[in-house]
C-alpha cells in the first residue's frame, strides 16, 4: 500500500522561499566576514614583516673601510703561554698596536680617512690576532669600522661636512656598508658600529630556561591536583578563582612581587637571569594551569575508567594514561604562556634588566639584559644607527619566537594520541 500511495512534496510557500534566501544570504556574509578577517590579519602581519626586514637590513650591516697592515714592521708578537683572548688583547694593546693600526689607516686611508676609523679598530685587529697569531707574519687587510659620525653621512644623514670625504672614500672603493656578522656575536656598546645581540639573545636564552624549569613542572603537577586529587569545597574554589585572576594580572605587577621577594632573599642577583626567570615563571605558571587543567578534562571517562578495570592504581592511571593524552594541550598552554614571557619588558624593569650589559652572561646568576629589553633601550637612542639595529634586534626576536614556538609545536605533534 505505501508503495502505490502518492507521494506528498512538501509546500514551498513564498514566505518558505524567502526566509531560506535570508538564511542563505546570512551565510554568505558570514563567510565573507571570516575571509575578510583572515585576509586582514595576513596582510598586517606580511605588512610587519616587510616593515622590519626592510628597516633592518640596514642594521646586519656596518660602514667600513679596509685598512692594510705589515706585520713584519711592527715588531708585535703573541706570548704563546697566553691563552685568554683579553690578556692577549692587552698584551698587544702595550706593545703598540693602535698605533700601527693608525698608521696603517693613514697609508691605506689619508689622514682625512684615518681620522674617521672607529677609535675601538685596533681591538677587533687584537682578537683576530689572537684566534691566528700567524697573521704576524705577514701583510694583511682588514675591514675596520668607521665612526659613527662618517657612517651616518655616507647614509645620507648626520654631518653635512663629512658627505664630501664619504662620497670620495665611496668612489675610491675605500667606503662600503658590508654585512656585519660581529652583530650576532658582541654584547651590548655605546657606538652603534660596534654593538651587538648575543648578549642580550643569551641572557634571553637563559632567562626563558629558568621560566621553563620552574614554570612547567610545578603548572603541570598544580592541574593534576586540582583536577584528579583536590577534594570539590569551598578552599579549592577559591584556589581555581584566585588561578584565574592571576592570569589576567598586569606584568608589572609580578615585577613588584619579584623585587619585593626575590631580589629581597637574593640582593646580589640584581638583573640576572636567575631573578629574571623566577619572575616571568609567576606570571606564566597560571596560564599553564589554566590550559592544563581544561586539558586534563578533556580526556575521556572512559580512559580511565578502563585503566582502573585493568588494576591500575590511581597514580598510575594519571601518570600513565591521563597525562600523556592531556601533554599536547598541556604543551599548548605552555607556548602561549612562553611567548608572552618572552615578549614582556614591564617585570624586567622592575629588577634591574634594563642595565648596560657589555659582555654576555657566562651563567644564571651574572649581569644580563634580554632581547625586549634591549630593544626598549635602542629605541630610546636617536642615532641612526641605533635605529636600524633596533629593527634588526626585532628581527631576531622574531626568529627566536618563531624557532621556540616551532619547537613547541614539534613536541606538541610528537606526544598527541588519537583515539
Amino acid at each position: 500500500m505505501s508503495d502505490t500511495a502518492p507521494k506528498i512534496r512538501p509546500t514551498r510557500t513564498p514566505a518558505f522561499e524567502a526566509r531560506l534566501k535570508k538564511r542563505y544570504q546570512a551565510e554568505r556574509r558570514f563567510k565573507i566576514a571570516g575571509l575578510s578577517a583572515i585576509v586582514f590579519s595576513v596582510a598586517v602581519l606580511v605588512f610587519l614583516l616587510v616593515t622590519m626586514s626592510i628597516n633592518g637590513i640596514g642594521g646586519f650591516q656596518r660602514a667600513e673601510m679596509p685598512v692594510a697592515i705589515n706585520f713584519t714592521q711592527a715588531g708585535l708578537s703573541v706570548n704563546p703561554s697566553l691563552d685568554d683572548e683579553r690578556a692577549i688583547v692587552r698584551s698587544l694593546e702595550s706593545q703598540g698596536l693602535p698605533a700601527v693600526v693608525e698608521f696603517s689607516a693613514q697609508q691605506s686611508l689619508g689622514d682625512a680617512g684615518a681620522e674617521q676609523l672607529n677609535s675601538e679598530a685596533w681591538r677587533l685587529v687584537a682578537q683576530d690576532l689572537a684566534d691566528d697569531p700567524a697573521l704576524l707574519r705577514g701583510e694583511h687587510t682588514f675591514s675596520l669600522p668607521t665612526t659613527e659620525a662618517l657612517a651616518s653621512a655616507y647614509a645620507g644623514d648626520g654631518n653635512v661636512d663629512l658627505q664630501p670625504l664619504a662620497k670620495e672614500l665611496s668612489d675610491r672603493g675605500l667606503l662600503a656598508k658590508r654585512f656585519d656578522a660581529g652583530f650576532l656575536e658582541r654584547a651590548d656598546a655605546t657606538d652603534p658600529q660596534l654593538v651587538g645581540i648575543w648578549g642580550a639573545l643569551k641572557g634571553s636564552i637563559l632567562t626563558m630556561v629558568v621560566t621553563l624549569l620552574l614554570a612547567f613542572p610545578i603548572g603541570v603537577l598544580a592541574a593534576l591536583y586540582l583536577e584528579e586529587y583536590a577534594p570539590k569545597n569551598r578552599w579549592t574554589d577559591i584556589i581555581e578563582v584566585s588561578i584565574n585572576n592571576l592570569a589576567a594580572v598586569p606584568s608589572i605587577i609580578f615585577g613588584l612581587l619579584g623585587l619585593a621577594v626575590f631580589l629581597w632573599l637574593f640582593p646580589n642577583y640584581r638583573s640576572a637571569p636567575l631573578i629574571g626567570g623566577m619572575t616571568l615563571a609567576l606570571m606564566t605558571m597560571p596560564v599553564i594551569v589554566i590550559a592544563g587543567r581544561n586539558a586534563i578534562k578533556a580526556v575521556p571517562p572512559s580512559i580511565r575508567d578502563g585503566a582502573l578495570a585493568i588494576g591500575a592504581s590511581p597514580v598510575q592511571v594519571v601518570f600513565n594514561h591521563v597525562l600523556p593524552l592531556a601533554l599536547p594541550g598541556i604543551l599548548t598552554g605552555t607556548i602561549i604562556g612562553m611567548a608572552r614571557a618572552l615578549g614582556e619588558t614591564a617585570p624586567l624593569l622592575l629588577i634591574g634588566m634594563r642595565a648596560f650589559v657589555a659582555s654576555p652572561p657566562d651563567g644564571f646568576t651574572d649581569n644580563a639584559t634580554v632581547l625586549p629589553m634591549q630593544i626598549f633601550l635602542w629605541s630610546d637612542e636617536i642615532d641612526r644607527g641605533f635605529v636600524e639595529r633596533t629593527s634588526a634586534a626585532i628581527i631576531v626576536l622574531l626568529i627566536f619566537l618563531l624557532l621556540m614556538n616551532g619547537l613547541a609545536i614539534y613536541l606538541r605533534n610528537r606526544f598527541e594520541k588519537k583515539w
